[in-house]
């Protein structure tokens, strides 16, 4: 199992290829933080807790921790499949315990299955402590390309 913690290496290694356009705004806003990639496997992605994410208890609000697995999934599949064009036919999220601000989300998702068209991930995410806040799955539809 190769592991790789730097996008440039992965870049040299041929692992993912440079890609033309910018990461979308709804990665950029979350300020995600790229930690790993075990190679077919799983990605972790971090995602600092800020002010702007809470609800009025100083937690992160539930879209917005669905949204850190969301843009976490997406880079996997891309890092798989080195295609952009995907679809995700269902998100699931159950939420264990709030994360609160000034905190960093941790968000680990693996492939479970690769199918022609449909792939299905699973992951946690966990706060500074390692204490499990959400689980999540997906299915995530490959387009094909016109």
């Amino acid at each position: 199992m190769t592991r790789y913690t730097d996008l440039d290496a992965m870049l040299r290694d041929g692992v993912v290829r440079q890609i033309d356009f910018p990461p979308p705004s709804c990665v950029e806003i979350m300020k995600r933080e790229f930690v790993e990639y075990v190679v077919g496997e799983s990605a972790t992605c971090r995602y600092p807790v800020f002010e702007m994410y809470s609800n009025p208890r100083k937690a992160m609000q539930g879209g917005f921790i669905s949204a850190a697995f969301d843009n976490t999934f997406g880079m996997l599949v891309y890092f798989v499949t080195q295609q952009i064009e995907m679809a995700s036919l269902d998100l699931n999220i159950k939420y264990h315990r709030p994360i609160f601000e000034n905190d960093v989300l941790t968000v680990k998702v693996r492939l479970k299955s690769q199918g022609n068209a449909i792939i299905h991930l699973d992951g946690d995410a966990y706060d500074e402590a390692k204490r499990l806040i959400a689980s999540g799955t997906t299915s995530i539809y490959m387009m094909q390309k016109k």
